[in-house]
């Protein structure tokens, strides 16, 4: 997802009101502010279309079509053809919002009542239905000129959030307008950058509006964004006398029959992340394909969890999960692994495992763990469905980290992570070529392997989710999405880490 920002910061959509009416507060009328924005989406939409054959503004009520009301007028002034339609009559407006549709009148844009609207056949729409303010199902007459936006296959430019969209959550109510440019305003809400967030935006701008400084500091983020550039500072350097035991060991534990590929993509993986050693246990028919594949590994079978016991002692994290299954070999690792006071990578099975409840019926948190769930996975840990899940993924990744202390990634689209510090970090980077077997076993090794180099469970949680999701943007760019595998990226973890 590319998101063009001044800063990192994620806000709630009642923060984000705040900071509206604080700095009206501070003398900015609020008219001026809805000027601004209609001035800052109207120069972007030209910037990406400079010669529109037709601007067709979808208007609500309240300051979002308010926002658009001021486009509109200001593609009049420039000549621009230009129509709005309109959802809410002018005379059931008030405040800013009627005084920007008095601005569009005095500059005669032509104003088309929804009841008498026919879908554009050509130039770019702007979706200005609909704010950040929406509670509860889109309304049907709302819910219908959404779908004849999203029918028209047209350019969308969506002011401040693609109507439909929550802004906290990045769920859907009900219907929802598909964007190709977003341009929200004040700060970037948080829903914009995960959930259907990023698939429903587009590419995102924000505009600040001019808002001073000073009235940003009065709120504190709920979220950031993750840039690997930054995170690249937390991995120690490397000294020249370095040597393998200064880095760590990896065991990988997992690969039960027939899945022994997923073992063998994350120690790779982890070798590839810099880690000093690597050892895998697994089923010992995976011995052989694991030393053909990477003879830098050290792998061992293991039939039972008393030949794990042997390989406890050794390493300086382990990962648990990729392709473990659910048998009773699988279990019996995984109880093993857990009386460790190493950390840990839990992922896949080993979640799955840990939530029916039978092998560790008293689990209790700790705080040197990191568990990787995807949305199901999630779901099956906290006894709630994958749909209540991806209808608020900050709350479950608060519940789930409340649940089981130590560290999580929420694995999906604009994945999400936390730990004991409480800052929410949230991936922008990746794309849909990760939407594929294997990509979660490469980002546990990488997980594994940054922790092996001595960052703590949250550090290798907020690097190794971003430097995952940076490498399938680079292995995309050469090789394309649709087809992209997850071996296909490890090379491109170790060049990142340079």
């Amino acid at each position: 997802m590319k998101i063009t920002a001044s800063n990192n910061s994620l806000y709630s959509t009642a923060q984000v009101f705040a900071l509206d009416a604080a700095a009206i507060s501070s003398g900015i009328p609020g008219i001026q502010l809805m000027k601004r924005a209609g001035r800052a989406a109207f120069e972007l939409l030209l910037k990406h279309y400079p010669a529109p054959e037709l601007i067709t503004v979808y208007c609500g009520s309240g300051k979002n079509g308010g926002d658009g009301y001021v486009l509109a007028a200001l593609a009049a002034q420039r000549l621009i053809p230009v129509q709005v339609i309109q959802l809410t009559p002018g005379d059931k407006l008030s405040g800013e919002a009627r005084t920007a549709y008095e601005f569009a009148v005095q500059e005669r844009v032509t104003i088309v009542p929804w009841a008498q609207a026919q879908a554009p056949a050509a130039g770019v729409i702007v979706d200005c239905l609909l704010g950040i303010g929406l509670e509860g199902d889109v309304r049907p007459e709302f819910e219908a000129a959404i779908k004849q936006i999203n029918v028209s296959h047209l350019s969308v430019l969506a002011m401040d959030i693609p109507s439909g969209l929550n802004g906290d959550t990045g769920a859907i109510h009900g219907a929802v307008v598909r964007a190709h440019l977003t341009v929200t305003f004040i700060g970037l809400k948080r829903g914009l950058v995960t959930g259907r967030g990023p698939a429903m935006c587009g590419e995102v701008f924000l505009s600040d509006l001019d808002i001073p400084a000073d009235i940003f500091s009065r709120e504190t983020a709920t979220a950031e964004q993750l840039h690997l550039i930054d995170l690249l500072e937390l991995l120690p350097q490397r000294e020249a006398d370095s040597h393998k035991g200064d880095f760590g060991h990896v065991l990988i534990i997992g690969g039960d029959k027939g899945y022994g590929g997923a073992v063998i993509m994350a120690a790779e993986a982890a070798a590839r992340g810099g880690a000093g050693l690597v050892s895998v246990a697994t089923q010992p028919e995976h011995v052989s394909a694991i030393l053909t594949r990477c003879p830098e590994i050290m792998a061992r079978g293991v039939a039972s969890g008393l030949e794990l016991e042997t390989l406890l002692n050794r390493p300086t994290v382990i990962v648990i999960g990729p392709g473990l299954g659910r048998s009773a070999w699988s279990e019996q690792m995984l109880q093993r692994a857990l009386q460790c006071n190493v950390p840990l990578v839990l992922d896949a099975d080993a979640l799955n495992i840990l939530a029916e409840g039978r092998v560790v019926p008293d689990l209790k948190p700790r705080s040197n763990w990191l568990f990787t769930p995807h949305p199901g996975e999630a779901g099956r840990l906290l006894g709630i469905t994958t749909q209540t899940v991806n209808a608020d993924r900050f709350a479950s990744l608060a519940n789930l980290q409340q649940k089981f202390g130590g560290a999580a990634i929420l694995k999906g689209a604009g994945s999400l992570v936390s730990g004991e510090s409480g800052i929410v970090g949230v991936v922008t980077d990746g794309n849909p070529g990760m939407a594929t077997g294997g990509m979660g076993d490469v980002l546990s090794g990488i997980l594994g392997a940054l922790i092996a180099q001595g960052l703590s469970v949250e550090e290798a949680a907020r690097l190794g989710a971003t430097l995952h999701a940076s490498a399938a943007d680079q292995a995309a760019e050469k090789i394309g999405q649709r087809g992209l595998l997850a071996t296909d990226i490890i090379p491109y973890v170790s060049q990142l880490l340079e």
